[in-house]
């Protein structure tokens, strides 16, 4: 599994460079706690990469993210990486087992959310975004209304990670793409 054929296989799926620069922001959580627990960053990295490529084409929950684990699974991909992708859409009612599945679970939703924080600061600069402001705008609901505020809450419990060093550490590794992600402030 190279980072360079699940890139690929992400843009020839996703058109919205919305969600492509969700995928690497998520790919970047999930590289930066593989590397914190000692797992292949590689394999963690493309499960980040590659758990929503369908979702542009097959929306509905009848279909993502299963149309995209048939295509995984066509293109060889394990079946540990086709199950993390696949355990983290809730509606499926998939137990997640391994810390793979877990985490991949936990940064979503999150990954998502600090985006949309760093997007209202006046420069757009996720180095400027706080854990404090994260959280104050999570007791917002008005707030990316779309974002599910217990999926991040569990997300960090399953973990067991306190929400604030959980919230942290996302904002640290998306930190490093900052620019990938146009959140670098310019």
């Amino acid at each position: 599994m190279k980072r360079e054929s699940a890139l690929e296989l992400l843009r020839e799926y996703t058109r919205k460079e919305g969600l492509i620069k969700h995928a690497l922001a998520v790919e970047a959580c999930m590289r930066s706690y593989a590397q914190k627990w000692g797992e292949d960053e590689e394999q963690w990295g493309n499960v980040g990469l590659l758990h929503d490529f369908d979702y542009e084409m097959y929306p509905s929950p009848d279909q993502h993210p299963e149309v995209g684990a048939r295509i995984l699974e066509e293109k060889g991909y394990p079946p540990d990486v086709i199950y993390a992708i696949r355990s983290h859409a809730d509606y499926l009612g998939l137990e997640r087992k391994s810390l793979m599945d877990k985490t991949l679970y936990a940064v979503d939703e999150l990954a998502g959310f600090v985006t949309a924080v760093a997007l209202v600061r006046p420069n757009r600069n996720i180095a400027e975004v706080k854990v404090s402001s994260v959280q104050k705008k999570l007791k917002d609901k008005a707030f990316a209304r779309t974002v599910n505020r217990v999926d991040i809450k569990q997300g960090a419990a399953a973990l067991d990670i306190p929400l604030n060093e959980h919230i942290a550490f996302v904002i640290d590794a998306m930190k490093g793409i900052a620019d990938e992600l146009g959140l670098d402030g310019d």
